[in-house]
């Protein structure tokens, strides 16, 4: 699975200053951080998932670089990919972690197999 070390590193540093309960997954075509066992932030070749509150999610796409997530044919309201190319400050990535760990408090966790 090919995923980009540098952000993931990003994006481990600031979920670190948030949370303790954090897990890696290769998932979904790279890494995925686990926040108390619930998906939270993904990390691909050129893009990060983002799990976020779904009544956000209509206004998370009007923003630069972002795109729903589809999935068997369906888009998946509550995630969204956004483009490594709007995430270069610090500021712009700590806007899109933050909203997902801030929904990852009220997010249900996957029903286990």
């Amino acid at each position: 699975m090919a995923f980009n070390e540098i952000m993931a590193n990003r994006v481990r540093e600031i979920i670190a200053a948030a949370t303790k309960k954090v897990a890696e997954k290769k998932m979904f075509g790279g890494l995925c951080f686990m926040v108390d066992d619930k998906i939270c932030v993904g990390i691909r070749k050129d893009t990060i998932l983002v799990r976020l509150d779904p009544a956000v999610f209509e206004q998370a796409l009007e923003q630069e670089g972002c795109q729903p997530m589809v999935h068997g044919g369906r888009v998946m309201k509550g995630y969204v990919f956004v483009d490594e190319n709007v995430l270069h400050t610090k500021k712009q990535l700590l806007y899109w972690v933050n909203l997902a760990l801030d929904f990852n408090r009220f997010a249900k966790q996957a029903k286990k197999k």
